[in-house]
């Protein structure tokens, strides 16, 4: 029988809660983490790098990166609903692989600007990519979802994570030193090359879901074994997103949980560069810490949660992060103590962020209806894209009026306590199978 489209799915795990990657995980689900792990070595070497180009090349200033970084997201941000939409319409992996493919031509326009010393068109390159990516990404986490039962999502969505970190770790780190030596440009056209060997790689060895192959054949999978239904029209889609007010909920949290990891790749790079005067190189190995972080720790993370609310992880991962801004700040007013500063952020962080990827990945993809988990990934990155955007220019504001780092990191602070508020008030409006790791 059709459910409602508005229905949240409440299906109980039908098999074991034994994650064993081996048994469980889909061949694509593997292919997929390891395309990801190329195509973020490549994107790794150089944006996180993105905001020092602009303060030492372009010679702008905190406040005014932060407030081109905002506006450069701006059109990403417009384009990540449509991204969900389409997916659900014209299939999964031809919607991201043209997105990915549209990233990476966008990387070597970054590249020849950055060659030229053209801020406005790295900027300019900087925003198609971010809307080539913004658009594939639901795709991406849809595909993931049409691979896995709600058992094994979480499992799922974990190797990705993980293939992804691991080519960022390997990315920042070699990044970091060829900015170092080569330059912002060369660097940028390495990336280039990197991230569309990564598109062609997932081009040739994914196969479709089996939402496309329904696609194709005029139907929509509304479940595993449910049987098919006819999707609806966008409109249909939209307003089935406007009455669903737990997600709406869910999405706001996204958005400020957004407004405090945010700070991890412009604020943290800007402060440690600038203020704390750690040398681009040496910066790359904390940045590299990170990924390695959620290599070794993302699998054994998710397994401790097993069993244990989405909800309950994202408030750790907040609280975490919170703590992880108080040592920064704490730790960076002892003389002689800015990497012990630096590392400590990354590790608390980082094992927040651990923490946070298990409901940020899922949550989406649980809460739809089986007809809509394109729609829903697309409007939750909308808003937690929001709170990524806003992120830099608050950090800017921030870290340009206040000299101080503890006062600087205790205002960045600030938005975790609505967040876990939130996250609190979701625990008891999610379905159990839907909110359960």
């Amino acid at each position: 029988m059709a459910r409602s489209p508005c229905a949240v799915s409440t299906r109980e795990p039908s098999i074991s809660r034994d994650h064993s990657p081996a048994l469980q995980l889909n061949r694509n689900v593997r292919l997929l983490g390891i395309g990801a792990g190329v195509r973020l070595f490549g994107v790794a070497m150089v944006y996180p790098f993105l905001s020092l180009f602009f303060y030492h090349i372009g010679g702008l200033s905190y406040a005014v990166i932060g407030v081109l970084i905002l506006l450069v997201s701006l059109l990403p941000l417009a384009v990540s609903p449509f991204g969900g939409l389409i997916s659900d319409r014209y299939g999964r992996k031809r919607v991201f692989i043209a997105g990915l493919g549209g990233e990476a031509v966008s990387f070597f326009f970054m590249a020849v600007s950055m060659q030229a010393n053209f801020v406005p068109g790295v900027l300019l390159g900087g925003t198609l990519a971010g809307v080539s990516g913004s658009a594939g990404q639901p795709a991406v986490q849809a595909y993931v979802a049409d691979m896995a039962d709600i058992p094994e999502r979480t499992m799922a969505y974990t190797w990705v994570r993980i293939g992804f970190n691991a080519g960022f770790t390997v990315g920042v780190l070699l990044g970091g030193v060829l900015v170092g030596f080569i330059g912002y440009a060369p660097t940028a056209f390495t990336t280039a090359a990197i991230t569309t060997a990564g598109v062609l790689f997932m081009l040739i060895s994914l196969e479709p879901s089996p939402f496309d192959v329904a696609l194709s054949k005029g139907a929509t999978p509304i479940g595993h074994t449910n049987g098919v239904v006819s999707p609806g029209s966008m409109g249909d889609s939209i307003r089935t997103l406007s009455r669903d007010r737990t997600f709406l909920i869910l999405c706001l949290a996204m958005l400020l949980s957004g407004l405090v990891y945010g700070h991890w790749g412009t604020t943290f790079v800007l402060f440690s560069n600038t203020v704390l005067l750690i040398p681009t190189a040496v910066l790359a190995l904390g940045l590299a810490l990170n990924g390695l972080i959620v290599v070794f720790g993302q699998r054994w993370t998710t397994k401790l949660m097993t069993g244990r609310k989405h909800t309950f992880s994202a408030i750790l991962a907040v609280s975490l992060m919170g703590v992880s801004f108080i040592a920064l700040g704490g730790i960076s007013l002892i003389n002689g103590a800015a990497l012990a500063a630096m590392f400590s952020y990354v590790v608390l962080l980082t094992i927040g962020e651990n923490l946070g990827a298990i409901p940020s990945m899922t949550l989406a993809s649980n809460v739809a209806p089986a007809s809509e988990i394109g729609n829903y990934n697309g409007m939750m990155g909308l808003f937690s894209g929001i709170g990524n955007s806003l992120s830099p220019a608050f950090g800017g504001i921030v870290l340009g009026a206040f000299s101080n780092p503890l006062v600087v990191w205790l205002i960045l602070g600030i938005p975790c306590i609505p967040t876990i508020l939130l996250f609190r008030a979701l625990g008891a409006r999610i379905p159990a199978a839907a909110n359960t790791v």
